[in-house]
């Protein structure tokens, strides 16, 4: 296989990792949380425009959503450490904590599942406001139901008034806030994380996977995200829209 075809090949994988995803027996732990945010993000490219910023960009997979209509950016340029276990270098390293841009370098930013990493998530929004131009967009989400990963840079689980405060705080002069997944979602999520990551034998788990995957495809076809934050509401997660 030569290097065109080896990039074709990982652009195809990394596709149906996070953009094109289908629910199967071994996709139930993350399915409902990276449908709900591909879903989320196909909304809210109408407002990406100009140059984009991938704040933790890892993989870059969302760059083919947003460097095609309805998305009316031109630029895309991702963030992150460098990691090995990456392929490709991010087109900016940085230290975490100052993006090594200008101000207002930037017309539109995304940051999806990171503001659980930094230790300092206002300083952060503050940066991404910083290098936004004026009337630019931000857009994000954050997890709530997830298990510990990326021990130990895992620092926070957000409730909407925690993420409208830290957008206030920030700077932003206007926000929304909105859930990714309710109840229905919420217990889909859980059986697919005890069913793919708990200590199980086999032939338990296989069996497990086939009951867990049909109950899943019940539970996510029923759910309907909160549209208020009220007592006793359940949700996966948050996305935030933001404009400077």
């Amino acid at each position: 296989m030569d290097g065109q075809a080896l990039q074709d090949d990982l652009a195809h994988k990394l596709r149906r990792e996070f953009i094109d995803i289908e629910l199967n027996q071994y996709s139930t732990d993350f399915y409902a949380v990276r449908k709900s945010i591909v879903d989320a993000l196909r909304l809210a490219l109408p407002e990406f425009s100009g140059t984009v910023l991938d704040v933790g960009c890892g993989r870059s997979p969302y760059k083919p959503l947003l460097m095609a209509a309805p998305s009316k950016a031109s630029v895309y340029k991702g963030m992150d450490f460098v990691n090995p276990q990456y392929t490709t270098k991010p087109d900016i390293s940085w230290d975490g904590q100052t993006i090594p841009l200008p101000d207002e370098a930037v017309d539109s930013a995304l940051a999806t599942e990171v503001l659980e990493h930094t230790s300092t998530p206002a300083d952060l929004l503050r940066e991404i406001r910083r290098v936004l131009r004026p009337k630019g967009f931000l857009f994000l989400t954050v997890p709530f139901l997830w298990p510990l990963h990326d021990v130990p840079h895992d620092h926070f689980r957000y409730t909407p008034f925690t993420m409208e405060r830290l957008l206030k705080e920030a700077g932003f002069s206007r926000f929304e806030v909105r859930a990714l997944g309710g109840w229905d979602a919420s217990l889909a999520t859980m059986l697919g994380l005890w069913v793919q990551r708990r200590e199980l034998g086999d032939p338990w788990r296989g069996i497990f996977r086939r009951i867990v995957l049909q109950v899943n495809k019940r539970l996510l076809r029923a759910d309907r995200p909160p549209a208020e934050f009220n007592s006793s509401v359940m949700i996966t997660g948050l996305t935030a829209s933001a404009w400077k």
